[in-house]
């Protein structure tokens, strides 16, 4: 899938539900600068254990198991040509942001149990491209919790906020992710959107954003299906987006 997602050359890539496993393993697979943190470690219920024994415990039966053991990373992949300024990265769901947002959004004890069930984090890497534009991205994967998508609006506006404070003048900013909620129901995305944030509009349909700030965006395009489809199958139960900024 990181290779196929590479071949032709962007300057960025964002990937989210990587296995703990394949962190060492994206800078061969890609040929780019590879900058990988885990938010959740690989686990046998309670217990912590190897990455590669998630591996392996993972591939009796991929489909079904998915994350449960193999841990879970996000990642972003930067052209050998940029150069790395700064990284930074936040906790999103960390104990004190939950107990405050979960009084401020009166949850039921399920939904924060819910949202303390997984670690989700924001990474961020500032970088100068090759024609001297410098670039911060923010890479996310936020809570899914379909029951309350305002788990996953809350630490995307955190993410934001995180993002906005390291940004410098003159950058182009980028905030993209699964984001785990849809535009159509997202206070978040709609304040983003806003004179005051001046983000680009997120596209219409799914949860896999590319927002833009600082530069005009040529288009947001979803791969359809056959873009996706190797020797008869589906790379990724998520539709790749991508994004020209200029």
């Amino acid at each position: 899938m990181v290779r196929f997602a590479v071949a032709d050359r962007p300057d960025m890539l964002c990937l989210q539900e990587l296995p703990a496993w394949a962190c060492v393993h994206l800078d061969h697979w890609s040929g780019m600068q590879t900058y990988a943190d885990v938010a959740q470690m690989p686990r046998l219920g309670p217990l912590p254990i190897s990455a590669e024994l998630g591996r392996r415990m993972t591939s009796v039966h991929t489909g079904l198991l998915r994350s449960a053991v193999a841990g879970q990373a996000i990642a972003i992949l930067l052209s050998p040509e940029g150069e790395v300024l700064s990284r930074d990265r936040l906790v999103l769901n960390s104990r004190d942001f939950r107990e405050s947002q979960s009084r401020w959004l009166s949850l039921p004890l399920v939904a924060r149990l819910a949202w303390a069930k997984e670690r989700r984090i924001v990474q961020t890497v500032r970088a100068r491209m090759r024609d001297g534009l410098t670039i911060l991205v923010a890479n996310l994967h936020a809570t899914s919790y379909p029951a309350d998508q305002r788990l996953a609006d809350a630490e995307l506006l955190r993410a934001a906020v995180f993002l906005d404070g390291l940004a410098r003048p003159g950058d182009v900013v980028v905030l993209a992710g699964d984001f785990n909620v849809p535009a159509v129901r997202s206070a978040t995305q709609a304040e983003l959107t806003s004179e005051d944030w001046g983000f680009s509009e997120p596209a219409a349909e799914g949860i896999d954003q590319i927002l833009v700030r600082g530069a005009s965006v040529d288009g947001v395009a979803r791969w359809p299906v056959d873009r996706r489809r190797v020797e008869g199958r589906v790379l990724s139960d998520h539709t790749p987006v991508e994004a020209r900024v200029a």
